[in-house]
């Protein structure tokens, strides 16, 4: 056999093909491995996170049933405010013992039996509340007969308690929404005596002039009474357009109907803060549970904290 001088061993021991393809399946098994423990650790990583955002569990204190007002009862069922309830009952939509009662102020007694819309409603145990950043084009509502998109499209899949939303944003209002089954806590925040505090971001369909800037700020009367106006800026002097306004008034399109009465338009309104709650770190359209600490706060705006 020739000798083969050892400075070209190298390149005179050629692997054979089986040998090459034994390799490349090597890595390919050792690539698929890695891969699935990349793919593993990301999974593991995602179930964390979900557990700490997971709605915190709030336990409900139900106050005792005999003698609770029947609206009252209603809202900690976490069906809806105290004052929608009275509306519902007014309405003839609830039953006492198989029997309609309009009055809200009934006595609830515990062995009465009430019925919403022929369901059962009982107070809940666990409160949840939802912070959701709402975009343009649905409504504040918990279900429209028109089949309309609602906020509660955009949260189905964060509780299976039945929640609502804590007052209003018109369809093409974007901007801070809370949601919840804590009946008392909406009646606080929705209650005009609170005044609880809204801040938003107006852009205007032109200029707003300081005339009519100072006649804003002055206090203007609507057709269902006055409406003041506590700060008024504009956002950006460069352009006069982009209007801060914040207001502790909750009537139907306030805002827009504030400008509207000195002749302008608002073609996009945001609210960026409601009662201490801001969008930051929430998309549009996404949403987040707030923290023990901030619901300690908003119970705390919802007893006159202006």
């Amino acid at each position: 056999m020739k000798k083969i001088d050892p400075r070209f061993a190298k390149f005179a021991n050629k692997k054979s093909n089986a040998a090459i393809k034994e390799g490349f399946k090597q890595e390919k098994r050792q690539y698929k491995k890695e891969r699935a423990a990349f793919f593993e650790q990301k999974k593991a990583e995602a179930a964390a996170k979900a557990s700490q955002t997971a709605a915190p569990k709030i336990e409900r204190k139900v106050a005792p049933v005999a003698q609770m007002p029947l609206n009252k009862y209603l809202a900690h069922s976490g069906v809806c405010s105290r004052r929608d309830a009275a509306d519902l009952i007014k309405d003839g939509k609830v039953k006492v013992n198989a029997v309609v009662t309009t009055e809200p102020g009934y006595k609830v007694q515990p062995a009465d039996v009430i019925t919403l819309n022929n369901k059962k409603v009982t107070p809940g145990k666990n409160l949840v509340y939802i912070l959701l950043n709402k975009p343009k084009d649905y409504i504040t509502t918990t279900d429209d007969p028109q089949k309309r998109k609602t906020v509660l499209d955009l949260i189905k899949n964060a509780t299976t308690e039945r929640v609502y939303p804590v007052g209003r944003l018109d369809r093409n209002t974007s901007g801070v929404l809370l949601i919840t089954n804590d009946g008392e806590l909406a009646q606080q925040l929705t209650h005009p005596s609170n005044e609880i505090k809204k801040i938003y971001a107006a852009t205007l369909n032109k200029p707003l002039e300081k005339k009519d800037f100072d006649k804003i700020l002055k206090g203007v009367v609507l057709e269902d009474g006055p409406a003041p106006v506590d700060v008024l800026a504009y956002s950006d002097m460069k352009d006069k357009t982009q209007i801060g306004i914040e207001i502790h008034n909750g009537r139907n399109r306030i805002v827009r109907r504030i400008f509207e009465s000195v002749g302008y338009d608002v073609k996009h309104l945001d609210r960026v803060m409601f009662g201490g709650l801001t969008k930051k770190n929430v998309e549009r359209g996404k949403f987040r549970f707030l923290t023990e600490k901030e619901v300690r706060n908003l119970k705390f705006f919802g007893k006159g904290k202006k």
